[in-house]
């Protein structure tokens, strides 16, 4: 290791954290514009999200050409965000952050993020029916909470170039103006009930990508000064699955995975094989079983036709092996599954009981989960209701005061749940929950 790779020293990079006054602004639009333009130029760009999410970052890493990591300080902590932001600077000529609702919103706000890693912070404000009052929203934004560096805004759902420049006139002359993206459906990025639709599912995503970084070239936008960008020194991960093999579920229908999660199980000396439940037939020879969130309801048929996957699952269940299965993956375990439009099928029938997509959100915050090793935190995030027949483990304990716990079910080396987990949370804990050796 040289000296500039060296945990302890100091990186320089521009880096802008992206937010908005509210949700629903363009922030992902904006940020992938900002992404491809810098790009175009030669820049070599990073982008990261704030918060759990696993649908803007297909967009951004489509338009970054890199991964996109999660930024969390309650999920991952101060330690684990610094070292992302570090190791990313040692390789980028620009670090881009997109926020997450509106800038000040929640204790773990993007405001909060932004000061503790000394970000600077561009606001993306829908202008679409305001003119003046652009200027009065972006004052507020940069003066409610004083010691935040502010730095400039970006215009969304522009109208007209003359609606543009009324809109940058009412700037102060302290706050930067980064440029206007025009109300073009063209560039717009489609959704649907958990968020935007999958980066792979959009088959012109490159091209709407390219349309909302055209808009740019007008304006040029400036970079901030650089970051000093270090991280404290960690220990090394202890690879307590070394030699063990983990078949993970990646395709259409179980796509919600972590890059960083991955990256804890190789740290952890697992070798980690992919497949598709919808495509292949059985199950990869491996030690453990990761079936992640993803869109199962929307692949219900391919799902429920695929018995030699079904009885692969049950059979790896019944030779003791670990499962551990979140979200989407607990919803493919059930007897049945029933979708938006009263579709039934069953599907693999490990956990007997029944689950069915409701028509708004059942759940959402920021969760953990106490194990015999430790602490492990992660999310929720689903519109599905499950009646498991099976007796609860454990439940989840919600971040908020008036949180919703989940319910845990175990079941021999099973472990499902609505949970999301962030892997790097708690290693050791994981590490637990995958080694086919532990109890």
């Amino acid at each position: 290791m040289t000296p500039a790779d060296s945990p302890t020293a100091v990186h320089h990079c521009p880096a802008l954290l992206i937010s908005a006054p509210a949700s629903g602004q363009g922030k992902t639009t904006a940020t992938a514009a900002l992404a491809q333009w810098h790009r175009r130029q030669g820049r070599r760009v990073r982008v990261f999200k704030t918060g759990p999410d696993f649908l803007d970052p297909t967009i951004l890493a489509q338009a970054s050409g890199h991964p996109v990591y999660q930024l969390d300080l309650w999920m991952g902590g101060e330690a684990h965000c610094r070292q992302l932001l570090h190791a990313a600077a040692a390789e980028s000529d620009l670090i881009l952050v997109e926020g997450v609702m509106g800038l000040h919103d929640g204790i773990a706000s993007s405001a909060a993020l932004a000061e503790t890693l000394g970000l600077p912070v561009l606001a993306v404000i829908d202008g679409s029916a305001m003119a003046q009052t652009f200027g009065a929203i972006a004052l507020g934004l940069a003066s409610y909470r004083p010691t935040l560096n502010f730095f400039g805004v970006l215009a969304n759902r522009v109208g007209s170039a003359g609606h543009a420049e009324m809109l940058r006139e009412s700037l102060p002359d302290d706050i930067v103006w980064l440029g206007a993206l025009p109300r073009n459906e063209a560039a717009a990025l489609p959704s649907r009930h958990l968020g935007l639709v999958q980066a792979d599912e959009v088959r012109d995503l490159a091209q709407r990508i390219d349309r909302a970084a055209d808009a740019l070239d007008a304006v040029n936008p400036p970079l901030p000064a650089p970051v000093a960008f270090s991280a404290p020194a960690q220990p090394a991960i202890p690879r307590q699955l070394e030699g063990v093999t983990i078949a993970i579920a990646r395709d259409a229908a179980f796509a919600f995975l972590y890059p960083a999660n991955l990256d804890t199980l190789r740290a952890l000396g697992a070798e980690l094989i992919f497949f598709s439940p919808l495509e292949d037939a059985g199950l990869p020879r491996a030690d453990a079983l990761y079936l992640p969130g993803g869109y199962p309801e929307l692949h219900l048929q391919a799902l429920a036709t695929n018995h030699s996957f079904s009885r692969a699952v049950r059979a790896h269940h019944r030779a003791g092996k670990p499962i551990v299965a979140e979200c989407g993956g607990l919803l493919a375990l059930l007897d049945t599954l029933t979708d938006h439009d009263g579709h039934t099928a069953e599907l693999i029938g490990l956990l007997p009981g029944k689950a069915r997509m409701a028509k708004r959100l059942v759940n959402l915050g920021m969760h953990s989960v106490l194990l015999p090793e430790g602490e492990v935190r992660g999310h929720t995030f689903h519109h599905a209701q499950a009646n498991c027949l099976r007796e609860q483990s454990e439940h989840s304990i919600a971040q908020r005061h008036n949180g919703t716990p989940e319910p845990i079910w175990r079941d021999g080396r099973l472990f499902a749940s609505f949970l999301h987990l962030y892997f790097p949370s708690n290693p050791v804990a994981i590490a637990a929950l995958f080694n086919p050796q532990s109890s």
